[in-house]
This record gives C-alpha cells, structure tokens and sequence, in this order.
C-alpha cells in the first residue's frame, strides 16, 4: 500500500524533471552585464543560441529572457511593412500578444481554423497581393497533435513569406527518428527534426522553461534574419542579456539533454503510457496523445469542479483550466520523467474513484481565479460555505 506524506503534483511542465541545483552548474563571475545585449552580449549567450539552433535545426540563434521579448520584437519590426499576419485559431497568448502589436500598428492580421491548411489557403486567395506571415504553434497540447508544418511552409512560399513557429512544448520532447525505442523521437529538438521542415523561411520561438527548465527563450532561423532581428530589435537596446545564472543552467540543460536526454524522454513516455492505460482501462476519457500533458475530456462544469475538488482533498493535485476552443473547465494531469510508476498507478486509481464519485454529487463551488492557463498556471476552486 501507498502511504503519502505529501500532495502529489501532476501541475509541474518540467517534463524531463531538470532542475539545476546552484551545485550542478559552472560557476559565473558576474551575475548580469547591467549593459543592453545590443552593446554587449556574453559570448555564452552567443554559444548557447548557437547550440538551440542546432538542435532544431536552424542556422543560428539568439536568446532573450522570454518569449514575449522576442515576439513583442519580432511582431514590431513589421510596421510599414507590406504583409499580412495569418494566425492559427490555437496559437498560445503570448505569441497573440506579439500579433497584437503588429496589429496596432496598422498590419492586417487574420485567423484560420486550428491546424487546417486548407482553410489557410482560402484566406490566401483574399491576400495575394501582400506578403504573408503564418503564425502557429508548433505542438498543441489542447488537441494533441502537431501543427501541420508542411503544409503551412508550403502555403508561405507562394508568397515569399515566412512561417513563425512557437515551439516551446515541443522543444525537449520531440525529436527526430521516432520509433518503438523512442516514441518522442531523439534529440529533442522540436517539431521541426521530428516532422523534417527545414527552410530558411522558418523563424522557431522556444522557450527553455518546459522540458528544459531553464527561464530562457531562443529565436532561431537562418543567419541572415538572425543579424536583421539584433539590428532592429528593440529588447536588446533596452535590455540585459540573460544573467550568468541563466545561461549556466541553459548550459548544464543542453549537457543533459546531450547525454542522458533520450533516455529521460523513453522514461517519460513509459510513465505518460503507465498512466493513460491505467485511466482508459477504469473507463476515463482522456484527449488523444501520448504528450506528458493528459486532459480529461469535457464533462458538465460542475462535475470538473467537483472532480478536481475531490482530488485536492485525497493528495492529488492536477491542473483546472481552461482552453482557447472551449470555455468551459478542464482537468489536465502534467507528467515528468520524476514521477515514479507508483505515484502514476495512486493517481490514476484515485482518479478512477473520485470520477465516479463527482458525478453524484452536489457539493456547491465557486471557482476562485479561474483563468486561461496552460500547465504551468493551477487555478484553485473554492468552497462554498
């Protein structure tokens, strides 16, 4: 029997469980510069984008210390431009935000159904005459599937345009060369080696935070739009490059990842399996995918209350939240390669127990700062008296 002594958490996106202790990291002289990347960029800084490229496949790279910093450059620099932004319906907020901007500053921005190229060419057809910028994520953990790269590179050339991918839940879990050995693929690159896109009209936003665990973001692409991004940017005339800290674990990050990653990814994918064959055998719906985050599917909002209340109260703490497609609440459990097969097989009978439970209950909740969140962001319902 189990005996817990402490909540288990299923709302961590630290998907390969690195953590960096301050032991495990090189030493660094100086915590930050105090100088605009412009003027001065450490030469880890440098390295470090570098090595990201690579590993997905690009030419080369920059970093900045978010994504929002890239996007918020990136979507700027299009004012006066002559193009017209498409943004898949399921692209993450913060690369909307980015979009926002661009739209404020007179660019025309429209939306396509998630993940349907062919709607993207309809809207085509009313833009001919401008260049065109398809904005996506790379890998959608709503739905569970891929966006169709491809075929949206291939809409793009049409107009010598360029695709903008946010890539951050895919960087560090797919890879190239997928197989039974290796379910995610090897590497860990991304959507781009896991689906063999290379074009130098491809321009890959990642955020190191998820399977890497470092608060970092890299901007890779071919050489010739990475110098023009430093030239123009303008995060990098009014802020630091990434502290020393930072770029230490983004080092140790990508060490690992090197050595030791396919085999934190093949464990991980066991446990993701552990978990969805142990759910779908006591009869839980789960959205398709083998992707560490498992989303229950839609049940009435307040059975998911009631649900995620229960599982609060027996020492399982999973992530409610809400979709873009769907506004009504959603249960997602978050698994990292330090879950133990005995944690899994405790939260999935508890699962499996609660479920049947909330569906006859009537306990009253409120929720309490219920918002949009991906895995990282835990909303917390509330009682009521």
């Amino acid at each position: 029997m189990l005996f817990l002594t402490a909540m288990l958490d299923f709302t961590s996106a630290l998907y390969l469980g690195l953590r960096h202790p301050s032991s495990s990291l090189r030493p660094w002289s100086q915590f930050t510069t105090g100088t605009p990347a412009a003027l001065m960029s450490p030469p880890e800084a440098e390295r470090v984008g570098h090595w990201i490229a690579e590993l997905q496949g690009c030419e080369t790279g920059v970093l900045s210390a978010s994504t929002l910093h890239l996007f918020w450059d990136l979507f700027g620099m299009l004012a006066g431009s002559n193009v017209t932004v498409f943004v898949d319906a399921g692209t993450y907020p913060i690369a909307r935000w980015g979009v926002e901007r661009a739209k404020g500053r007179g660019v025309p921005v429209r939306e396509f159904s998630h993940h349907d190229a062919d709607a993207l060419r309809q809207k085509l057809d009313e833009d001919m005459q401008k260049q065109l910028l398809v904005v996506t994520d790379g890998f959608c953990p709503g739905c569970g599937k891929p966006a169709p790269l491809p075929a949206y590179l291939d809409c793009v050339r049409q107009s010598s345009g360029l695709l903008i991918v946010d890539d951050t839940q895919a960087l560090g879990i797919f890879g190239h060369s997928p197989g039974r050995d290796a379910p995610y693929g090897r590497g860990g690159g991304g959507m781009l080696p896991r689906l063999q896109v290379a074009a130098p009209n491809i321009l890959v936003i990642s955020s190191l935070a998820k399977a890497f665990g470092v608060p970092l973001a890299a901007l890779s692409g071919s050489r010739k739009a990475i110098e023009r991004f430093k030239i123009r940017s303008e995060t990098r005339v009014h802020c630091s490059s990434p502290s020393g800290a930072t770029l230490r674990a983004a080092e140790h990050a990508l060490l690992i990842n090197r050595i030791t990653g396919d085999r934190l990814r093949r464990r991980l994918a066991r446990l993701v399996k552990r978990f969805r064959q142990a759910a779908l055998g006591a009869g839980i719906r789960l959205i398709r995918g083998q992707f560490p985050v498992q989303t229950l599917e839609p049940a009435s909002k307040p059975e998911t209350l009631r649900l995620h209340d229960r599982l609060l109260k027996r020492g399982v703490r999973a992530v409610l939240h809400r979709t873009p497609e769907d506004r009504d609440p959603h249960i997602s459990f978050v698994i990292t390669a330090r879950h133990t097969p005995e944690a899994i097989d405790h939260a999935a009978a508890v699962l499996a127990e609660e479920s049947e439970r909330a569906a006859d209950s009537t306990i009253s909740i409120d929720v309490h700062e219920l918002r949009d969140p991906r895995p990282d962001r835990v909303c917390r319902p509330r009682l009521l008296a």
